[in-house]
């Protein structure tokens, strides 16, 4: 599980592109959604291999090795930021952030409580359906809100997965020790 790199997802800090987006008369959104797509698809692939390491060192310890999750399909960052100069592309891109990363967590949470039983790792929850409903009730502005929501909630999941991380080293290492015993 420890290796000689340590991986730390990118936060995204709203605030700040929100402010050069309108300094820079809407330019600087096309970097934020590439950055948010990207950091999106890299912490799915380092998902990806977490499971796969947890299902090796279970295997190693002759447990049964819980289904992996279903990977998310990557999104082409490039692609999704250039399309948002056609504005409806937005509010999908914000939809599939905000499906994206609901469906991540409860797969993460499957995987890991059948992994490890002991221990439960709740996934947060997300109001999709309030969200469209405030977007279309303010005629598109509350989308705003919603792009807010979406980068708190991913920088809090981020937060979150090296907590996860590190509670899955340590009962990976407690099982070891009493393996040993």
């Amino acid at each position: 599980m420890q290796s000689s790199k340590v991986y730390a997802d990118r936060k995204v800090w709203f605030s700040m592109w929100f402010l050069g987006a309108i300094a820079s008369f809407g330019l600087a959104f096309f970097p934020m959604y590439y950055r948010l797509v990207d950091g999106r698809n890299r912490h799915f692939r380092h998902e990806t291999e977490l499971e796969e390491k947890v299902a090796a060192y279970l295997k190693s310890q002759g447990k049964k090795v819980p289904l992996v999750s279903q990977r998310l399909p990557d999104r082409n960052a490039k692609a999704w930021a250039a399309s948002i100069i056609l504005v409806i592309p937005i509010f999908v891109i914000v939809y599939l952030l905000s499906r994206d990363l609901l469906v991540h967590e409860r797969n993460q949470d499957t995987f890991l409580a059948s992994a490890f039983p002991e221990r439960m790792f709740m996934p947060q929850t997300i109001p999709i359906k309030t969200y469209v409903i405030v977007t279309v009730c303010t005629l598109g502005v509350g989308v705003i809100y919603w792009l807010y929501k979406v980068v708190n909630l991913y920088n809090l999941h981020f937060k979150a997965q090296s907590q996860v991380e590190k509670e899955v080293s340590r009962l990976m290492e407690e099982d070891k020790v009493v393996g040993q015993l």
